[in-house]
């Protein structure tokens, strides 16, 4: 499982126009989902998400984690981050799971969050086709993986 979590002042997600999610202050995560993905990747990747401290203190250093900040969390499924690119010039997304295992993961990932976060989370819609907008707030962008984790 492998999330791209972006910092933001603001972002949303729109489909067919609509507006289906959308914060303010905290974190966009783009999420994909692999074939060998089970909950323990999802729940290693939410424990860092939730204590990531990236948001800054009264001394302007990055020390603060999304709760300390009261901050909210847009979830954007987005299964091009598992493109292999090795061969040719059109990518291949064989690693991405299939929907009948990524939804219920999806799902598992946003449920887990809400728990942690009430009415600070708010997401996209699996498989749709979205338009996503974000203010990138620093820049601070950082890429995660559930299989390659760092000690």
């Amino acid at each position: 499982m492998r999330v791209v979590l972006q910092r933001v002042s603001e972002a949303a997600v729109k489909i067919s126009g609509e507006s289906v999610g959308e914060i303010q202050h905290g974190f966009l995560i783009l999420l994909g989902i692999e074939t060998e993905d089970d909950t323990s990747d999802a729940d290693y990747l939410i424990q860092k998400v939730s204590q990531m401290r990236v948001f800054s203190d009264a001394d302007g250093k990055m020390n603060l984690n999304i709760q300390e900040v009261d901050g909210s969390i847009l979830v954007v499924s987005q299964f091009t981050l598992h493109a292999s690119t090795k061969k040719g010039n059109r990518p291949s997304f064989i690693r991405a799971a299939r929907p009948e295992q990524a939804i219920p993961l999806y799902e598992y990932f946003l449920q887990q969050l809400q728990t942690m976060f009430p009415g600070k989370i708010a997401s996209g819609k699996f498989g749709a086709d979205m338009k996503v907008s974000l203010v990138n707030d620093g820049p601070v962008t950082i890429i995660m993986d559930s299989k390659e984790r760092e000690f």
